[in-house]
Parts: C-alpha cells; structure tokens; sequence
C-alpha cells in the first residue's frame, strides 16, 4: 500500500442492538470478527476491524448496541464503550434496519448522541434491504430520514446480499482525512487470538441457552498454550451470577457443557487454523454484573 495521500481514519457503527452491525463488519472485512447472534447486546466490547486497500485504511469500531438507561453497571459500561467510540471516531455510520420506522430504528437517545458527534460527518445507512422483497418500497422508508438533518449521506444497503457494502466503503472514505496507515496493512485486527477465542465461545452460549443466561455469562481464557506438536490446550472459564444458572450450562451429567465445548472448538479450530483441546469450566460470581472491580478486571470501562 502507498503511504502517499491516503484516507485513513475511524468509523464507528453504532445503533440499536440487532440493527445489523456486527454482521455489517464481517461483511466488509470478508472474515468473522464479530460474533453475532438473534438476541440483543451480543457485542460487549469494541471490537476493531482494519478495511486496508491502496486508497485507504478504515479503521472499524464495532460498537454495542446503544440500551435504554442501563439497569446495572455492566450495561452502563457498554454505553461508555459506545461513547469512547464516538469520541475516537471520525465518522459515524448509524445503522436503522430498514423495515422499521425512526423512532423504532434509532435510540431513543439518539440526540444525545448527536450532540456528541459534534461535526464529525454521521452517515445512516439502512440496513437489511434484503428483507424487503418489494424495492418500490425502499423509497418511502428513506423519506423520513431524508428530513433529519445531521445526516450528510443515507445508504441503503444488505450486509448478508453484498448490496451497496462497496458504494458504503466509499462513502466513509470520502470523509477520512489523508493521512498514512496506522496498522500493517495485513492486519485485520488489533484484538488478540485469546480475545476472539473467548467471543466464539460466548457465541456458542448465545446460540444455546435462552432468557437470562447469555447475558449474565462472560468468557475468560485462562490458558492458551500453542504446542510446536499434537493440539494446542485452551482452558477457559465462563463466569455466572448464580449456581441455578451453573446447573443449566453444565447439564444432567454435563452433556450441556460438553455439547458447548465441542460446537465452540469446532469454529476455534476453523478461527485459528490448528487442532485444540478445549477445556471448559463454569465458576459462579454471585451479581458480576454490579461488581465495578470484577468488571474492571474484565476489561470494562467507566
């Protein structure tokens, strides 16, 4: 890549939980980064995309989904992530699925984000086209928008049908300034293997369990050993609020836990590219989610 008069810079995509962003990420960017799931806040923590091509480097900020007033200390940590991304970002994409109205699509805080955009450039893009099976129809899902000022482009786009991703890219970097590359330009991501490694298993507790249990699991990798022979050791521990909660994942005689353990070191291997052997176990942190240094030493912010 030429250093010489390229656009580099942020992009933050923000929205509503579901609104389509981690899958937008992977899109872009050809490869899983982000894992996504049906239910809502399945994204916890910025994860970074690096988009380089000879014109450019975007640098992505995959954010969480932004929440009604948070109802305990981790919620409030996610917002925080969100901020810091619209502090550190030089341009905004708001993403609204397209088959909502505005006021379903975007926070109802959205002002107060405006606000703290300042003048940095918010583009929208209406996500999910490919669901709406009548194209007529894109024209007076737009209109509404098409009245709200603090967007200086709106896009409608489908992530999964690779409508528009490549007139979306050029968007964004027409609003990045010049500048020189900030990462290799092989690099994908700043994130390290340990922190994906603990996101795909995390995916696997989205995909398995329902109601409370997902969002009161966490994923700490406890080891990873990379073996020169025979498969790498990965143990990893996932944190719950309550023992009720312990039971469920690990099952009647641990099938439950064995059944996570073998789905997620199936999409680990195919992550990393190598044979491992996947250790799983379940501790009980009675409310985690309220404690400020067990949030903190998970890597939250306030």
């Amino acid at each position: 890549m030429s250093e010489e008069k390229l656009r580099v810079g942020y992009c933050a995509i923000v929205g509503i939980p579901n609104a389509g962003k981690s899958t937008l990420l992977n899109a872009l960017l050809g490869t899983k980064l982000s894992i996504i799931s049906h239910k809502p806040q399945t994204t916890r923590k910025r994860v970074l995309g690096i988009h380089s091509t000879s014109e450019s480097q975007i640098i992505f900020l995959d954010t969480p989904g932004i929440m009604p007033q948070p109802s305990t200390l981790h919620h409030k940590a996610l917002l925080e992530e969100v901020r810091t991304s619209f502090n550190d970002a030089d341009v905004i994409l708001a993403l609204a699925e397209a088959k909502l109205t505005p006021e379903r699509a975007l926070p109802k805080e959205w002002p107060r984000y405006v606000d703290l955009a300042g003048s940095k450039p918010i583009i929208l893009g209406l996500s999910k086209i490919d669901l709406v099976k009548d194209k007529k129809e894109l024209l007076p899902m737009l209109a509404p928008y098409n009245t709200m000022q603090e967007f200086r482009d709106i896009i409608p786009f489908s992530s999964t049908k690779k409508q528009n991703t490549e007139r979306l890219l050029s968007l964004i970097t027409k609003y990045l300034p010049e500048g020189k590359p900030f990462y290799d330009t092989e690099q994908l991501s700043d994130q390290n293997e340990r922190f994906f490694v603990s996101e795909l298993i995390r995916e696997g507790v989205f995909h398995r369990f329902r109601d409370e249990i997902p969002y009161s699991t966490e994923v700490v990798i406890e080891e990873y050993a990379e073996r020169e022979a025979g498969k790498w050791y990965i143990s990893a521990q996932i944190l719950v609020e309550r023992d009720s909660q312990k039971g469920i994942i690990i099952g009647n005689e641990g099938a439950a836990l064995k059944a996570l353990g073998a789905s997620a070191r199936k999409e680990i291997e195919k992550f990393v590219g190598h044979s491992i052997f996947l250790e799983l176990r379940v501790k009980t942190k009675e409310d985690w989610r309220n404690d400020k240094r067990t949030l903190t030493s998970l890597g939250y912010q306030f």
